[in-house]
């Protein structure tokens, strides 16, 4: 399936427009990750568990978003955004949501 942010795909046709399809991902931030993230945060540095759980996220909501385009009969989806949100009491926790149009290209 293509994906791709742009709102067209060159050399290609849009037979049909299915509609809007997204995906979400919701992760939990571990207290070990919290508090190693921290320790970054005052030394300086990435925080490579923050980024492995980020990437994780985005992958999931992008494959929920495909899946849901599947069940409608496309083959790419068009013009997808993502959105990266901390949500929770104490912004504990990372969403990260997707979202395009769902088509069949001919």
């Amino acid at each position: 399936m293509i994906v791709t942010t742009t709102p067209s795909v060159q050399g290609q046709v849009v037979a049909d427009y299915l509609g809007i399809v997204s995906g979400e991902a919701v992760m939990g931030a571990n207290m070990f990750k919290d508090m190693f993230a921290g320790i970054r945060d005052i030394v300086g540095g990435r925080s490579g568990a923050y980024e492995e759980e980020l990437r994780r996220a985005k992958e999931i909501a992008i494959q929920e978003m495909q899946d849901n385009a599947r069940r409608l009969g496309a083959n790419a989806i068009l013009g997808v955004d993502l959105d990266y949100e901390t949500i929770g009491a104490n912004g504990s926790m990372l969403m990260v949501s997707a979202s395009g149009t769902a088509v069949r290209l001919a």
